[in-house]
């Protein structure tokens, strides 16, 4: 099934991203993982190609059990940072001969000390996305950033190239992780100005400590609200009174859908309403309690 389909839904879905193994010995048991959150009957199962390409090896073998073993739709990433135009090329025609029809083009994180573009590499994910736009007949979606791409200058230079991605043949954006709604809500606004008007997945990253926090807003330099700050200042160092903590605080949201990855040690990752993850996690772990 293509994503564009599932998206069309006013419906709040569940999605898992599976991180690949870095070992080939440890396939087998990631197959498991696959199965097990499968179970979860999520709506669409996305499978990364390593931060720089270093479990690519194995994005299409998961990608296949995900869609074709255990039937539900799979979301194949594809990098231009990592692979050679011979590569992505051969990629494809896996992910042709499994029956795989959504990829989520990326320009990935580049090499610290490595020279790129390659002569054979993809510099943008404009670039990429055209070239399997030309290759075969995938639904494509892309990376945005509701606060701007750390080596844009301007928001607005930003929208530009994203444009140029939606141009390109990008049908839905996934957004990189923001934790205030107003950031997203003001980006959506202007990216409808721009004339991008294809479907926007968001993405929050829920925080369960302090030392988190502080690795993830100095990595992306993302603007974190003072009232989450607070709670991290304060229970940041109880997992347990952190998740009461944020359930508290949901209470008090303003009724609008938080749509969130859940980024953690854990190879699979969760998009959906805070609440509802909330409710989903406790009931399964409840039902592993009752089984052990």
């Amino acid at each position: 099934m293509r994503l564009t389909e599932l998206l069309k839904s006013d419906e709040v879905t569940i999605s898992c991203e599976l991180f690949p193994p870095k070992q080939g010995a440890q396939l087998e048991n990631y197959k498991k993982i696959v199965k097990e959150m499968a179970d979860l009957k999520p709506a669409y199962m996305s499978v990364t190609y390593g931060a720089t390409g270093g479990t690519s090896d194995y994005t299409v073998e998961l990608a296949n059990e995900v869609c074709n073993v255990n039937h539900i739709p799979a979301l194949a990433h594809l990098t231009c940072a990592s692979s050679t135009k011979e590569k992505v090329a051969s990629v494809i025609a896996e992910l042709k001969e499994h029956k795989i029809e959504n990829i989520l083009a990326l320009r990935g994180d580049i090499p610290q000390n490595a020279e790129f573009p390659l002569p054979d590499q993809y510099k943008h994910a404009s670039e990429l996305i055209a070239d399997i736009k030309a290759q075969g007949d995938f639904c494509i979606g892309g990376a945005c950033y509701p606060e701007g791409h750390p080596e844009a200058q301007t928001i607005y230079e930003d929208l530009d190239h994203l444009k140029e991605k939606v141009d390109a043949g990008c049908e839905f954006l996934t957004t990189q992780m923001f934790f205030d709604n107003n950031i997203l809500y003001n980006f959506m606004y202007k990216a409808l100005k721009k004339g991008i008007d294809v479907p926007i997945v968001a993405g929050i990253m829920p925080v369960t400590n302090a030392a988190q926090i502080k690795r993830i807003t100095s990595l992306s330099g993302n603007m974190v609200p003072p009232r989450f700050l607070a709670i991290v200042d304060r229970f940041g160092e109880n997992p347990e009174a952190m998740k009461q903590a944020v359930r508290d605080a949901e209470k008090f949201h303003d009724g609008a859908p938080t749509l969130f990855h859940r980024r953690s040690r854990e190879p699979w990752l969760v998009t959906m309403r805070l609440h509802d993850w909330i409710a989903l996690y406790d009931r399964q772990k409840a039902a592993e309690t009752a089984e052990g």
